[in-house]
């Protein structure tokens, strides 16, 4: 009689977060109410519905494949950012690689100036939200005039029965300069803090993650004021190196993307989740394969010149591991 051969971790599930900034996605509507001028079908950038669909696809695929190697399923949440608003979502979770998939969203429009947002899909048979909510960052500029950004989401629910927060962001651009907007992340950063304050008021012992597009490294002074705030960890801290990074400006990689968690996610509960490994999803296919940016990521436009690519970042991800 043959014996069959088990693996040591059989009875192990594991679940995939991840975080994802979508560069632009925008639809090809014009809105009064958003900057989205330079996407629009007879703009200079020629945003068709053609190229918006191509791109769709393009992004459903990776996040269909987000770490299904180890989970052998979609994600069950990612966060997203650079989207104009519900609409791309919802045609995101119905593109071609994720329409067959339980996929819900959550989303609220935001006062950013360029109309941008950030938002979060989640697989229905394994997370269950319970309450949503925005919290808007305060910002001026040196004339006293209000600097609107993405507002910062945060999600209540459910993963496998047990209670988890999930907190969205895209902290303030680099744009200005990194010392002149520094102060900007800041404030995004002590917002957070915030947050989380007023969740461990009404449960002290919360499974908290903190993700998103921070447009600072792990080793600046917004994600060391974040991680330090209530001992976070970030595992994103060690994935960071000169040849690798979630995005590159001028040939220097960068990890701004990053994916942070309360480390009650190390204690091990039979009934409950905790923490596996951490990674960058950089696959080949999302990557240039010629030329002077080879290895860097294929983007959707370099400037105003379109490239039919993936993103300008890459997505990260986190793997949380259950006794099933």
């Amino acid at each position: 009689m043959a014996f069959q051969k088990f693996k040591k971790d059989q009875a192990t599930a594991y679940y995939t977060i991840a975080f994802y900034n979508l560069e632009n996605l925008f639809d090809t509507f014009d809105d009064k109410f958003t900057y989205d001028n330079d996407f629009l079908p007879k703009s200079e950038k020629q945003w068709t519905q053609k190229r918006y669909r191509k791109k769709l696809t393009k992004l459903g695929r990776v996040i269909s494949q987000i770490g299904t190697k180890t989970s052998g399923n979609v994600p069950v949440i990612v966060g997203l950012a650079e989207v104009e608003n519900r609409l791309v979502v919802s045609d995101l979770i119905h593109s071609k690689s994720l329409k067959d998939k339980p996929l819900d969203l959550v989303h609220f429009d935001s006062p950013d100036d360029r109309g941008i947002d950030v938002a979060l899909i989640y697989n229905t048979d394994y997370f269950k939200v319970e309450d949503t909510t925005v919290f808007p960052l305060q910002l001026f500029d040196e004339n006293d005039k209000r600097d609107y950004t993405r507002d910062i989401l945060l999600v209540e629910g459910f993963l496998n029965d047990e209670k988890i927060y999930v907190i969205v962001n895209h902290w303030p651009s680099r744009r200005e300069g990194v010392e002149v907007s520094e102060p900007k992340r800041l404030t995004a950063s002590s917002k957070v803090i915030e947050i989380m304050d007023l969740i461990k008021e009404k449960d002290a012992d919360a499974k908290i993650i903190i993700m998103g597009d921070f447009n600072d490294n792990p080793s600046d002074k917004s994600i060391k004021q974040l991680s330090q705030s209530h001992d976070l960890h970030n595992p994103m801290e060690t994935l960071l190196s000169y040849s690798r990074g979630t995005l590159n400006y001028r040939f220097d990689w960068n990890i701004f993307d990053q994916i942070l968690f309360t480390t009650n996610f190390f204690a091990f509960n039979p009934k409950g989740h905790s923490f596996s490994k951490a990674n960058i999803f950089d696959n080949d296919f999302l990557k240039q394969f010629k030329g002077k940016y080879k290895g860097l990521p294929f983007r959707t436009y370099v400037g105003r010149k379109y490239k039919g690519g993936f993103s300008d970042h890459f997505p990260v991800y986190i793997h949380l591991k259950k006794k099933s």
